[in-house]
This record gives structure tokens, C-alpha cells and sequence, in this order.
């Protein structure tokens, strides 16, 4: 990673972490995924922009394997998602070989925008949903 890429991930990890997401996770209709924490066990809570195509929920993470929830599905696939305020259970698969900048072209445009603008390594994620 470049030291530019280097410092806009640390600049906007930081502001997503303190201040952007704890905002967001009390808004009753944002979307959330829930992983378990690696090495806490404890429930970890991620806003995020996505869409649910059937029974199946899609997510662009903007720094693929530096995320730190796709860190926690490589632990451990078994996550919940918030979608319209109610819970879903699924299965997370991180999809390396699907083309992640077409994928944001059906995502919704706001938080496609931002993906595009901050990410520096997208990886497309599919939670395959059981209820």
C-alpha cells in the first residue's frame, strides 16, 4: 500500500470509527452487520450501505481484507444483518473474483460513492440470509 493509501486509511477509519458509526448505529433504519469478534467473541456492529437481492444481502468493503469486520467473517462466517430495522441471520462468503466496482453500480449511490471515494481495495461480500 502506498503512503498515501496508508494515511487516507488511517484518516478515515479513524473518523468512521469515532465518529461516523457510533451516529449511525443508534439510527433505527440503518443497515448493520454483525460479526463476532476474533479474538473478543463479543458482537461487533458495522454500519454499512448495501442491498438485498432476494434472499441474499451484498456489501462492497472499501479495504477488503483490512476490514476489520471482514476480519471477523474470515473468523467466523455466521453473521446478523439490520435491513429496514429488522434481523436476519446468514452466512458471509467474501467473493475475491466478482468485479466489486460493478457490483457498487447496484448498490445504493450514496454509500456507493463513498466506497468508490475512500476504498482502496474493494472486495464484494454476499450474505447468503436464512430468514
Amino acid at each position: 500500500m502506498s503512503r498515501f493509501h496508508d494515511l487516507k486509511f488511517r484518516a478515515v477509519t479513524s473518523l468512521q470509527r469515532w465518529v461516523a458509526n457510533p451516529l449511525s448505529r443508534r439510527l433505527p433504519f440503518q443497515t448493520l452487520l454483525e460479526t463476532t469478534g476474533r479474538k473478543s467473541g463479543q458482537p461487533r456492529r458495522t454500519p454499512l450501505g448495501g442491498s438485498r437481492v432476494g434472499d441474499q444481502f451484498w456489501i462492497v468493503s472499501e479495504y477488503g481484507e483490512k476490514s476489520q469486520y471482514v476480519r471477523n467473517i474470515q473468523a467466523d462466517p455466521r453473521v446478523r444483518v439490520r435491513i429496514k430495522g429488522r434481523w436476519h441471520h446468514g452466512t458471509a462468503h467474501l467473493l475475491p473474483e466478482d468485479n466489486a466496482r460493478a457490483r457498487l453500480r447496484s448498490l445504493p449511490r450514496m454509500n456507493s460513492a463513498a466506497v468508490r471515494a475512500v476504498g482502496t481495495n474493494l472486495l464484494t461480500v454476499r450474505v447468503d440470509l436464512e430468514d
